[in-house]
């Protein structure tokens, strides 16, 4: 009999559901028994995704909890403020649940219910969510029942920044986060704005008065300097660009030390199997993490002789893998003990 973990994945006929559902048809020690839907509740999984034709031989069932009493670990890719509504239930049940949804995110309840509009089913369990970014919380995920995985632009603007905020040098008051998205980050409904009449052939700016990501990376860098969330002077200007997938951000920080930026962001890496830093002068395309669970970044100093004031970095992800599914199957690694790697290995696809 197999000792693999048993999979339920709850939202599965959303872009994120089908890329679990990739990575996880290969995994060695997952083996998906469970695929939700309100929809498409029996139809075959690949009826709905034909890539999986020969790979996943499951039919969608309801999202009720009797069909998921079978399983070790259930993942939520479903829209915000649906998963808190059930996940209390499952975690009394002993599940582990991995929640790629933003319900439980946030800290603040009060500040949860103001950005998602609507109040917090389980206030009570925010606290006991680990946040499932492994570069910084990995010994916290290893140990966790309910994960939280970031967005697809934290994790872009994190990971981006985090070097030069635990080095203690830049300026906290004035970072900016300029980033891009491909219209897969806004799901499968149908939205006028994200029809091809109207995004094709053009780039614009969105959510500029306020994105709903923002207090969740104000959290996170506060987490990394030491201060409180609302000390972080960000400014986060999101833009959708006529691209499927992908997320490209360049950061700003004023620097007020000295330091060698590429030695630093290197060091500050060497041992992350899914950041890569590119080499000096380098500048990282979205094409070239298509499908794969990395971050590649570069870091610059624009100015003569490289000795500007500004540090400017270039992060890249793939919004569907390292910034949603890919991380939640890295979650899942750490907490099954497996190679964090595991299932997770393959390269960009390109063209």
């Amino acid at each position: 009999m197999s000792n693999k973990q048993r999979i339920g994945i709850v939202g599965g006929t959303g872009y994120g559901g089908a890329e679990l559902l990739r990575l996880l048809a290969r995994h060695p020690d997952a083996q998906v028994v469970a695929v939700t839907s309100r929809g498409d509740a029996g139809t075959p999984v690949a009826q709905a995704y034909p890539q999986l034709r020969g790979v996943i031989d499951l039919d969608f069932v309801a999202p009720d909890p009797n069909n998921l009493r079978d399983c070790d670990v259930v993942f939520f890719a479903t829209p915000h403020a649906a998963a808190m509504h059930d996940v209390p239930a499952l975690l009394d049940a002993g599940k582990r649940v991995i929640d790629l949804s933003a319900d439980f995110r946030l800290r603040d309840a009060r500040l949860w219910a103001h950005w998602y509009g609507t109040e917090h089913a389980c206030p009570e369990l925010i606290e006991r969510a680990v946040y499932g970014m492994p570069e910084l919380y990995r010994s916290s995920i290893a140990d966790a029942d309910l994960v939280a995985c970031p967005g697809c632009y934290p994790t872009a603007i994190i990971l981006g920044f985090k070097p030069l905020i635990d080095a203690g040098l830049v300026d906290l008051d004035h970072l900016i986060a300029n980033a891009a998205t491909g219209v897969s980050g806004a799901g499968k409904s149908l939205k006028p704005g994200f029809l091809f009449a109207e995004m094709a052939d053009s780039f614009k700016a969105y959510g500029v008065a306020g994105h709903r990501h923002l207090p969740e990376i104000r959290q996170v860098l506060g987490d990394l300097s030491g201060s409180a969330a609302s000390q972080i002077g960000l400014t986060f200007v999101p833009h959708l660009v006529p691209m499927i997938r992908g997320i490209h951000a360049t950061l700003y920080a004023q620097l007020s030390g000295q330091a060698d930026l590429q030695a630093l962001f290197e060091t500050t890496y060497a041992n992350e199997p899914f950041v890569d830093v590119m080499p000096p002068g380098s500048t990282p395309e979205t094409r070239h993490v298509r499908g794969a669970n990395v971050c590649r970044i570069a870091v610059h100093r624009p100015g003569d002789g490289n000795e500007g004031n500004t540090a400017v970095v270039l992060s890249t992800i793939d919004n569907l893998v390292k910034g949603a599914a890919g991380q939640a199957v890295q979650c899942f690694n750490l907490m099954i003990g497996a190679p964090e790697n595991q299932a997770l290995t393959d390269p960009g696809a390109l063209p």
